[in-house]
This record gives structure tokens, sequence and C-alpha cells, in this order.
């Protein structure tokens, strides 16, 4: 089993190219091309900022290409990638092209995409259409992600798109082209309220199944911390993934456990990452006895 990660959260200290550098140094087999830089959005006025992310600008090909060379040249190559969010805002979705054409022109097969959290498969199902011949022409397949909203007056996540198998494989159907793949995010899948579990879901999605997000928390919030450090059971899911035969990736997305650490020390908190996914893979190798 190879493991990746998602870059974002270290990049936000070092830039993506060292980065990348590190996340070879500490172990990890490849890394997911987190592109929220593309984009970066006021929350609360529902818009895009100025940005001079190169990503951003016109030069958005180049410095894919150049991630991809900084990670051949260190033994490590992208495996996935993220694109910004939310869909809900029309100036983002803009950008979905440009996304798929830098997770192709740095090296990665799959791009996640969000579904917009409150509309229906067969909504959701018209923005993947606008994408799919294109992506289909780079050659990535693109994947949804269960999603979730938060009820303030039970303080607990509750539906939106995907967040059910019966969610997730309507959005699937609705779409039904081996270039639409599911994405699972574990932490999503476990938070209080969604109704369901990664247990349930791995198996509901079966070979549909070729992505993960993985990260910790306390089965309530949206916590975004490295395995087995806080309360989700990782074995009875690895077995799950045995059970359907998974052949992607484990890839983590653990953004907030990289915020204890600043430019001079996350090194350490990446290999930290590393060595908690590798125990995992091994999990799933069966190294470790389950």
């Amino acid at each position: 089993m190879k493991t990746s990660t998602s870059i974002d959260a270290a990049a936000a200290h070092v830039g993506e190219e060292k980065t990348i550098e590190m996340l070879a140094k500490a172990g990890f087999d490849a890394w997911d091309f987190s592109m929220f830089e593309m984009c970066k959005y006021d929350w609360g006025k529902g818009r895009l900022l100025e940005n001079d992310h190169p990503l951003a600008g016109n030069n958005y090909l180049q410095f894919a290409r150049r991630l991809k060379q900084i990670g051949l040249d260190n033994g490590i190559h992208c495996n996935q990638s993220h694109a910004p969010f939310p869909t809900a805002c029309d100036a983002i979705r803009a950008h979905y092209k440009r996304a798929i054409e830098c997770t192709a022109e740095a090296g990665g097969k799959i791009c996640v995409i969000h579904p917009d959290n409150n509309k229906s498969p067969e909504e959701n199902a018209e923005i993947y259409f606008e994408l799919l011949d294109f992506a289909k022409g780079c050659d990535v397949k693109i994947a949804t992600e269960n999603m979730w909203n938060w009820d303030d007056e039970k303080n607990q996540s509750c539906f939106a798109a995907c967040a059910t198998p019966e969610s997730f494989n309507a959005h699937l159907d609705a779409v039904n082209d081996d270039f639409f793949v599911a994405c699972l995010d574990i932490g999503h899948a476990e938070m209080k309220g969604v109704g369901t579990n990664s247990v349930e879901m791995i198996r509901a999605l079966g070979n549909r199944l070729q992505a993960l997000h993985i990260h910790d928390n306390d089965k309530w919030h949206d916590s975004h911390q490295i395995p087995f450090s806080m309360d989700i059971n990782f074995v009875p899911i690895v077995k799950a993934l045995k059970e359907i035969d998974y052949k992607g990736y484990f890839t983590l997305e653990c953004g907030t456990f990289l915020k204890g650490y600043n430019s001079e020390n996350v090194y350490f908190g990446i290999k930290g990452m590393a060595d908690s996914v590798r125990k995992l893979a091994d999990m799933f190798d069966e190294k470790i006895i389950l």
C-alpha cells in the first residue's frame, strides 16, 4: 500500500516546493496536489479575493510541471489532487478545468471535486457533466466526496451531498461513467450526526471507491488530525478496505494537525504524519496483525 498526503498545510509554512522535498524525506510515496491557493475565498462575503499565487496566474501549468519534477527528483510522485471549493461559488467552479489540467501536468490520476453540499445528485451531475469530457481528454478521473453540514441547534453535523451510502451511490449513478469515482473522507464519515460510518460507506461503494482522505477526529467534529491520535477505530476500516480489494492510495488530509507547527519544525510534523499513515498501510499489507 502506497502512502500520500495533501500538501497545502505544510506549504503554508515552507511553500509547495520545499514541502514535496520534505514529504519524500519523511517516507511518503506520493503527494496530493491540493490547489486551494488557486482561489482564495472570502467565506463571509462569498467571493474570491485578490490572489498572486502561481496557480492563479497565467503560468499555472509551468508551476505544476515544476512541482512534478521536484517530486521525481526526490523519488516521489503526484497521485491525486484536490480542486478548490466551495462548489456553490460560480467563480470557483470556473477554475475546475484549470485544476484538472494542473492535475494532469503534475502526473496525478484523480482530481477530487466537491459536490455542492445542498444540491441533489441530478443537480450535481450537471456540474460534473460540464467537466467530464475535458477530464477524459486529460486522462484524469473526477472523484466526488462525502460532505457534511452543521446543525447549530443540535450542535452536530447533518446531511449534505454524498453524506450517506444512498446519497453517495446516487451521485455516482447520476453520472454513471468510469471517469467519475468516489473519494471517501474517513473523518467526515465518522462525525456525529451524518448517519453512517466509514465501514458502511466502504462496503456500499465497493470498487467505485478509488481515493481516500484519511484523518482522525473525536467522532463529533471535523478535526483533521493524524490517525491514532483521537477516537476513530481504524482496524475495522482497514479490514473493510481489504474486503473490497481497495487499490488506491492511503492519502492523509491532516491540515489541522500541522497548524501546531511552524516553518522551523514542520518537518517533524510531516514525519509524524508519514509514520501514522505507514502504520495504516502496514495494517493493510498485513505486516501488523489486526
